[in-house]
């Protein structure tokens, strides 16, 4: 294990994709392995989970996590990649519209709900990211996908000419698309919408305090996210060197979920599973 095994919590710029980060840190670090959590249009910030080294082999533990936003909905517009970066391709007058007809309009996108994503998305169609597809004239269709809102409250409102621009704090599962979000709610209410800005606040377990300068990376070493993530059971160096090997070691445990197995020097060694009176290897990582 060295000691550019970990996570690193970006708080990524306008401008820049997410893949640009993923780059920069592999120059940071001389290494190819780094990986993301959960990507980030080029035009969004915020929480960005990155994996670096062995460290991404833990990335599949977190890519599903809750994520939660601040975004800025412009309704009255709307584009051809339900955001701002996008062709105006409506526009209709929203500036009658009340902050009760807003707060009921909302209400409707609470709880499990399906949604389309954007055609701009990165979703594969036959192989390819729907958004290349999209860029080359081509009519793309995708089908929906349930997903969760548990949380959508407008914390604004401004009323800018014949449109309104309402900013809210959404709470939603992994795979939810803020910009789909501000495009259904505009179709709700029949003046189209796109997104004009989105922040992440929070990506699982980590949130904006977390954050480290993305010109000066500081690494949140491999066990102690393994201890995050993880129950964790203590293991001899006898019994790091069977797990690396892919062996079974007696050791007695009542949890049957993914464990850390955490040997005497503080090294995350592997995740183990209960089998029987023994635990088993299931992802190694060695030391």
């Amino acid at each position: 294990m060295t000691k550019s095994d970990g996570f690193v919590i970006v708080d990524k710029p306008p401008g820049v994709s997410s893949h640009d980060v993923v780059n920069q840190l592999r120059k940071f670090f001389n290494t190819k392995a780094v990986g993301h959590a959960g990507t980030l249009d080029p035009m969004a910030t915020g929480v960005l989970v990155l994996g670096i080294n062995k460290a991404t082999k833990l990335l599949t533990f977190c890519v599903g996590d809750q994520k939660s936003y601040q975004a800025t909905i412009r309704l009255g517009v709307a584009t051809n990649t339900d955001d701002a970066t996008g062709e105006i391709i409506n526009q209709t007058n929203a500036s009658n519209l009340t902050e009760l007809e807003i707060e009921q309009a909302l209400a409707k996108f609470r709880g499990e709900i399906e949604q389309v994503p954007s055609q701009f998305s990165a979703k594969k169609i036959k192989g390819k990211k729907a958004y290349q597809l999209a860029r080359q004239g081509e009519t793309v269709e995708l089908a929906p996908k349930k997903i969760s809102i548990t949380k959508l409250e407008k914390i604004s409102f401004l009323k800018k000419d014949d449109y309104l621009e309402i900013a809210v704090l959404v709470d939603c599962s992994s795979g939810t698309y803020i910009r789909a979000l501000a495009r259904d709610l505009g179709d709700f209410l029949k003046v189209g919408g796109h997104l004009t800005q989105l922040r992440r606040l929070v990506s699982g377990r980590f949130s904006e305090k977390d954050c480290t300068d993305l010109s000066d990376p500081k690494i949140i070493p491999i066990t102690q996210i393994a201890q995050m993530l993880f129950s964790t059971v203590s293991i001899t160096s006898e019994q790091a060197k069977d797990l690396q090997m892919g062996r079974k070691v007696s050791l007695a445990t009542e949890n049957t979920q993914l464990q850390a197995a955490i040997d005497q020097a503080n090294q995350l060694v592997a995740l183990v599973e209960k089998s029987e009176d023994k635990i088993a290897p299931k992802l190694v990582f060695g030391v």
